[in-house]
């Protein structure tokens, strides 16, 4: 999350866990919510990192990225608790 600054990214982390618990139909809390957006940040620009994708800098992109790897977080402790269940 480039040129967004630590509170930016605090509000990006949030919006992004929340956005990924609406899109998987989960039901989880604000800090629940901002841990999902920033390990899903991390995840994200690690894989668009790895795949070259030049998503760029700023609040969107940052946006989208923390939301794509949240939802893919979301997606893989989801299969693994159904695995162990």
């Amino acid at each position: 999350m480039s040129g967004v600054g630590i509170i930016g990214a605090i509000l990006i982390g949030i919006l992004a866990g929340w956005i990924a618990e609406k899109v998987m139909r989960r039901n989880h809390g604000l800090l629940m919510n901002l841990v999902v957006g920033v390990v899903g940040a991390f995840l994200g620009s690690f894989l668009a990192t790895t795949l070259n994708l030049g998503i760029g800098s700023g609040v969107i992109p940052s946006l989208i990225v923390a939301t794509v790897g949240a939802i893919l977080l979301l997606f893989i402790v989801g299969l693994v608790r159904a695995r162990r269940a």
